[in-house]
């Protein structure tokens, strides 16, 4: 009997392997380390499209002026554009000014007299009076410097009922919103991002991921014995692998899930991500057996709702629009210009894009092609309510790119906000895009009838007179066939 299950094991184990590699041959060979630029159809298919970004420059701690650059970490850039480099491995924060020149370095601070420095610090985050918050995470502690790097307050062990006794504060990420409330992404929380108000309190969490299951170890587990079972991991929420917050005080998350791994979450800690995109926005839809799944490092906050995303495993930047609309992919993993060896953040200056590589210490500089400037400017005015404008920079758009299915939906909103349905309908059908075909179909057999009403109703008048006319007919023709009962007696 035993070896019978054995058996029956060794065959389930032997087609779960065929149906992998059966899906995983089905990736596509552009979305699996190619160099060209590409979108994703409405069919799921890769299709080429031109770069909307090109690498131009990369800066190295020697070429900035200030030594190699060890295991740095994360990155920030001020509304001015000031970038802060947190340079982990030298323990060190280096401020740059748009040109990339050397400002400053802070290496230490003083608190009540003494001298402190930083350990392996991950995190930062600089608010608009440049205060400036230090993810101190080997000495466990949040700092807080003012825009003269004076200290202003140290979180070191916070202190609440919901925190368990043997609790170790270990932040990684942060950032600080409008009120200077403070989110923290802590390593060993489980419930979310640890929300701190303006006088350093922790308050609450917010945000939890759910408990996903992985179907293929939901699998494992259901064919294994007892014993096996109790060896595997147990189901726990997914950690959150960075964050960033916009204007409004939305806080955009990423975590380490295969799938629903980007979060737009209210004060409540709901998500709210508008997901109406052909596919969700998290990176690659197709696995591979070389690369695997999207891993997200990182996620930086544009404007007009824009946010892009930084999948470390694959090395690329994916940016979608408000909706989910993706617009366009740029870098990958390699030795050339442009290309990674560990991604680990992702910032803005204007319109072009910073990516900072942990492993060989450099930041890459992407300048945006005339194809982005346009796709970005189309997408800026539809959003600020510029139908005109936007009418016009999509279908520049489409006349550089037209495999871009979602170029044709927005001519399609365009055309719709300006009330001629039916034109917008053209251009929704071509997008596939059901749903707003439908509301503009909705709204234009609603504009024919109110155009053609009077017609409408006088055509119904006369089939209703002509109806009755018709049936009165009908009962004068029979009366006259009817023979009266009188005249048949007689």
């Amino acid at each position: 009997m035993k070896n019978v299950a054995n058996r029956a094991r060794a065959y389930i184990l032997l087609a779960v392997c065929v149906l992998l590699g059966v899906m995983t041959a089905a990736a596509p060979a552009m979305a699996d380390g190619s160099s060209s630029s590409y979108n994703y159809s409405y069919w799921g298919e890769p299709v080429a499209s031109p770069a909307a970004y090109q690498a131009t420059e990369l800066w190295t701690g020697d070429s900035l002026g200030t030594g190699p650059l060890k295991d740095p970490s994360d990155m920030h850039v001020t509304p001015d554009g000031d970038i802060y480099v947190l340079d982990t491995g030298n323990n060190r924060i280096l401020i740059l000014d748009s040109q990339f020149k050397l400002e400053r370095i802070i290496d230490s601070f003083k608190q009540d007299g003494a001298v402190q420095t930083f350990q392996s610090p991950l995190g930062l985050f600089v608010t608009e009076n440049k205060d400036l918050y230090i993810a101190d995470t080997g000495n466990r502690r949040v700092v807080q410097l003012d825009s003269r790097d004076n200290v202003v307050k140290v979180i070191d062990s916070p202190q609440s009922e919901q925190l368990p006794e043997n609790f170790t504060f270990q932040p990684v990420r942060l950032v600080v919103d409008k009120a200077q409330r403070l989110y923290v992404m802590a390593t060993g929380v489980y419930d979310g991002f640890m929300e701190f108000n303006s006088g350093g309190d922790f308050t609450s969490f917010i945000g939890a991921n759910k408990v996903t299951i992985d179907p293929v170890e939901y699998f494992w587990k259901r064919i294994s014995t007892q014993a096996q079972r109790s060896q595997m991991v147990m189901y726990t929420p997914t950690e959150f692998t960075n964050l960033d917050i916009n204007e409004e005080g939305f806080i955009y998350a990423t975590n380490g899930q295969r799938s629903n791994n980007v979060k737009k979450l209210n004060a409540q800690g709901s998500d709210i991500l508008r997901r109406l995109g052909y596919w969700e926005p998290e990176g690659d839809i197709y696995a591979t057996v070389t690369t695997g799944y999207t891993r997200l490092a990182d996620i930086d906050i544009g404007d007009s709702e824009m946010y892009s995303i930084l999948d470390a495993n694959h090395g690329r930047v994916f940016t979608y629009n408000g909706d989910g609309y993706l617009l366009y992919v740029f870098g990958g993993m390699g030795n050339q210009l442009g290309y990674f060896n560990t991604p680990a953040a992702l910032e803005r200056i204007g319109d072009d894009f910073i990516v900072l590589d942990k492993a060989l210490g450099e930041i890459t500089v992407f300048r945006s092609t005339e194809y982005g400037r346009t796709l970005n400017q189309a997408v800026r005015s539809y959003y600020n309510g510029d139908e005109e404008q936007a009418l016009q920079l999509f279908r520049q758009t489409i006349n550089m790119n037209a495999n871009l299915d979602f170029a044709y939906s927005g001519i399609g909103k365009a055309i719709l906000r300006q009330g001629d349905y039916a034109e917008a309908m053209k251009y929704f059908k071509q997008s596939m895009d059901k749903t707003n075909y439908s509301k503009a179909y909705l709204l234009h057999r609603k504009q024919v009838l109110r155009a053609h009403f009077t017609e409408i109703v006088a055509a119904v008048f006369l089939l209703v007179i002509a109806v009755f006319a018709w049936i009165k007919f009908r009962k004068m023709k029979v009366r006259k066939k009817v023979v009266p009962r009188e005249q048949r007696a007689g």
